[in-house]
């Protein structure tokens, strides 16, 4: 289904481990809500009873023989349910959705990460989001030794992974945004939070002017 005939936005966050997308995005969320706008925030795995079930396997150290594959389609069934469910009603009423996470996750995390083939998600992934694409994504932009500093002690499943394996994602998300620069803005994450989170909004202002 094309974003064309949706009344309402779809913004997407994302980045590495530990460069700040779920703070950025949650500091939009309540900036959006305050300026009195029909809002919602989603992350990704989740959203949904059931995706949010998945997301609990996939995050769960203890599944180590996980393999490449699995992952990706688990990764991508919850993205159907969240689509279908919540993202799709919500675009026809007019809503803005922010969401943590959307389909460039499994393309940098499982594609160039692991070595999952890019077109083959890609055809899944239009398969399973009914062709939604973001209206615009912010990508933060981070070093991967910085990034992994910041995460906790706890780490999930993903976060465990090689000092390589992130570093593929992120030269993965580099990619995709130099392919889609139009919808993808990456922003550096070397200033104060504040002065990013301006940044951030005067990108999205500039995509959503026609609502406020």
């Amino acid at each position: 289904m094309a974003n064309k005939i949706m009344k309402g936005k779809f913004i997407t966050f994302e980045g590495t481990e530990g460069s700040g997308k779920s703070t950025q995005s949650k500091l939009l969320y309540d900036y959006l809500k305050a300026k009195g706008l029909k809002v919602i925030y989603l992350r990704e795995p989740g959203g949904t009873r059931i995706s949010e079930k998945i997301r609990k396997i996939l995050l769960d150290a203890n599944n180590k023989s996980m393999l490449p594959i699995c992952e990706t389609l688990l990764y991508l069934a919850a993205r159907a349910q969240l689509v279908s469910e919540v993202i799709l009603p919500a675009l026809k009423k007019g809503k803005i959705i922010i969401c943590d996470r959307f389909l460039d996750s499994t393309l940098a995390y499982q594609g160039f990460g692991l070595g999952v083939d890019i077109k083959t998600i890609k055809y899944i992934g239009n398969f399973a989001t009914s062709g939604i694409k973001p209206d615009l994504t912010i990508f933060l932009d981070l070093p991967i030794e910085k990034g992994l500093s910041r995460c906790g002690r706890i780490k999930d499943r993903i976060e465990k992974r090689t000092f390589l394996y992130h570093h593929r994602v992120r030269g993965g998300y580099l990619k995709l945004a130099a392919q889609e620069h139009k919808r993808i803005k990456v922003i550096k994450v070397d200033s104060d939070k504040n002065k990013i989170q301006e940044k951030i909004r005067k990108a999205v202002l500039e995509k959503i002017s026609h609502v406020i």
